[in-house]
């Protein structure tokens, strides 16, 4: 099983566009995301210097603009698993088909506009913190008055707030643990972003989502989301949510997930990925994708771990997952070839609190169980497979 990654704001580095312009139809692609987004793209990605992609306006928009033009030369129809790191989702929910590319750039742009004014409000900023016990930090940043913005996984939190409140905090860092001051203009994924999330929950009311096509997990717990209202609704509230990306690498390795691919500019999660999963037995074979070089390479891992499509290409195929954790019973009355509806009961987890329904999200012909009767489920588990024509 493969997952395409998608970083967040950080990642980027001066110049990491130019060489994916000398593909053909890739400058002209930017200058579409750039109308759609209110920046120059192409010379923020070839020209911007470090100071200027690192401003939140233009960052949040660059990158997921180049996360989408990178998967446009990638076979994403046998991709299993999407993600991404706090802007990332929104390329993660286009390549999963929730959104389109151009409602994900258009957001992205909205969002980074928007997070930026709300950093100009008071001074704020963001510092991680590596190593110590968990609890010994979240109780530290508790006691200062600061709140845990990124669980990045491999002991890594970022913590963010009050310009003041975060030095006292790097002068009496918690036992075992060092803090490390961040090149950031605000308290991301904290309320003091609650302006930007209430301004980006009236431009998102205006979309018309779709469910994934493909298993797509959430920042807020690492569980796969089935609905795209849902997951529109939960790229909104992140704005002032944590990033739970340590949750997000869990459900991989839960998922059985062997490859990953991190979209451009890529390494950072892959590097997360690495040491979160370090001495599991689960660590994926990984490819960083970061120039028109790389894509071989990805291909490559696609086609060795990727779920072969073996379906015309007027077809699509959508995996139904698990919601919650519990024992998996498909309905005694489907069998594979049976056709189904959009909404349609398609068997149940039973849980401790009860039984909980699993649904079809569209409509189609069950073409595989992905699970069996009483076989344990966890959270994003693929339970079935739905192929449908495209319209």
């Amino acid at each position: 099983m493969l997952a395409v990654l998608s970083p967040g704001q950080g990642s980027q580095k001066p110049g990491f566009l130019t060489p994916w312009l000398d593909l053909p139809g890739a400058e002209a692609r930017l200058r579409w995301f750039s109308a759609l987004a209110g920046v120059d793209l192409v010379r923020l990605g070839t020209e911007g210097d470090a100071d200027e992609i690192r401003d939140t306006a233009r960052t949040q928009p660059l990158l997921v603009a180049a996360a989408l033009l990178a998967a446009e030369h990638l076979p994403m129809y046998d991709v299993t698993v999407t993600a991404g790191h706090s802007v990332g989702e929104l390329a993660a929910a286009a390549l999963a088909g929730v959104l389109t590319q151009e409602s994900a750039v258009t957001l992205a742009g909205v969002r980074g506009r928007e997070m930026a004014a709300a950093c100009a409000l008071e001074p704020t900023s963001m510092s991680a913190v590596l190593g110590g016990d968990q609890a010994d930090v979240l109780a530290a940043i508790e006691a200062h008055g600061l709140h845990p913005a990124n669980f990045n996984g491999a002991g890594q939190i970022v913590v963010a707030g009050a310009v003041d409140q975060l030095a006292k905090f790097a002068a009496e860092p918690p036992a075992g643990s060092r803090v490390i001051t961040l090149q950031v203009a605000g308290a991301f994924h904290t309320p003091y972003m609650a302006p930007a999330e209430q301004a980006l929950a009236t431009v998102a009311a205006g979309i018309t989502p779709t469910d994934p096509a493909r298993i797509l997990l959430s920042n807020a717990d690492g569980a796969a989301v089935n609905h795209g209202r849902e997951m529109v609704q939960r790229l909104v509230h992140q704005v002032t949510a944590p990033v739970r990306w340590d949750l997000c690498v869990r459900t991989l390795a839960d998922l059985g997930v062997t490859a990953v691919i991190e979209l451009p500019p890529a390494g950072t999660l892959a590097g997360l990925v690495k040491r979160e999963l370090k001495g599991s037995g689960a660590v994926p074979e990984i490819v960083t994708l970061n120039t028109p070089d790389d894509l071989a390479a990805a291909r490559d891992l696609i086609a060795r771990h990727g779920a072969p499509s073996g379906h015309e290409p007027t077809m699509q195929f959508r995996v139904v997952v698990a919601g919650t954790a519990g024992t998996f019973n498909p309905a005694d009355e489907l069998a594979e070839g049976d056709t189904v509806r959009s909404g349609q009961v398609i068997g149940h987890i039973a849980t401790r609190q009860g039984a909980v329904d699993v649904t079809a999200h569209a409509a189609g012909v069950l073409t595989e169980w992905l699970a069996n009767h009483d076989d344990p489920v966890a959270p994003g588990q693929p339970l079935a497979r739905i192929g449908g024509q495209l319209s």
